[in-house]
C-alpha cells in the first residue's frame, strides 16, 4: 500500500534531524576533548639580552662599586705598608747615615747599627706586603711590578747592617728601593708618605 506523503515527509524530516544532532553531539565531544595548542613562544624561557651580567654561583651579579671599593681598599694598603717602611728606612737607616754614625768610632754606633738592622729587616717585610696589596689594583700592580726583584735583593742587607758592612752601600741601596716605591705608587694614584713605627711594630716585623 502506497505510503502517504505526509507521513514520508515527517520521517524524512525526523531522520535529518537525528543526523544532525548526532553530528552536533560528536562535534562538541571532540571539541571537548581537543588540546589546545600553545604557541612555542609562550612557553620557552625568555633568553638573556645580550650585554646583562650573568649572576655568580651565589646569585648576585658583581657590581661596579664594589670592584672599585676593592681596589681603593688595596691601595690604602699598599700606601700603609709601603709609608712604614719609608718611616722606618729614613728615621733608622738612611737619618743616621747620613749623620755619620755608622762609622767606627762614631758614639753609639753598635746599638744604631742594631736597630738599622731591625728596620732594615721590618721595611723589607713591609714592602713585600705593599706589593703583594698592590695586586689588587691593576693599575698600581702594573706600576710596581719591575720593583720585585729590587725589594727582594733587600733581604740580606739587614744583615750587613748589624755587622757594620758595607754601610754606605746598604743605606743606599734601601733608600733608592723605597725611591723608586714612592714613585710608582704616585704614578698610580697612591702616594706613599713616610710613617715611623712604634718600636713594638719595627721589633713585630
Amino acid at each position: 500500500m502506497p505510503v502517504p506523503i505526509r507521513r514520508l515527509v515527517v520521517a524524512l524530516t525526523l531522520s535529518c534531524a537525528l543526523i544532525a544532532g548526532g553530528t552536533a553531539c560528536t562535534s562538541g565531544a571532540n571539541a571537548k576533548g581537543a588540546r589546545v595548542a600553545i604557541p612555542a613562544a609562550a612557553t620557552a624561557t625568555p633568553s638573556t639580552p645580550a650585554g646583562t651580567p650573568t649572576p655568580s654561583a651565589s646569585g648576585k651579579t658583581p657590581s661596579p662599586s664594589a670592584t672599585a671599593q676593592k681596589q681603593k681598599l688595596a691601595k690604602t694598603r699598599f700606601v700603609a705598608n709601603a709609608g712604614l717602611a719609608a718611616g722606618a728606612t729614613y728615621q733608622w737607616i738612611y737619618k743616621p747615615w747620613k749623620a755619620g754614625k755608622f762609622k767606627k768610632g762614631a758614639n753609639g754606633r753598635k746599638f744604631t747599627l742594631i736597630k738599622a738592622g731591625l728596620a732594615g729587616a721590618f721595611a723589607y717585610n713591609r714592602l713585600k706586603a705593599a706589593l703583594k696589596n698592590a695586586q689588587g689594583d691593576p693599575t698600581l700592580s702594573k706600576a710596581v711590578a719591575p720593583l720585585a726583584a729590587g725589594v727582594e735583593s733587600l733581604k740580606d742587607l739587614p744583615a750587613k747592617l748589624r755587622k757594620g758592612d758595607s754601610t754606605d752601600a746598604v743605606a743606599n741601596t734601601f733608600n733608592d728601593i723605597i725611591n723608586q716605591v714612592k714613585g710608582a705608587g704616585k704614578s698610580a694614584g697612591a702616594e706613599v708618605k713616610n710613617q715611623v713605627p712604634s718600636g713594638s711594630q719595627l721589633t713585630g716585623g
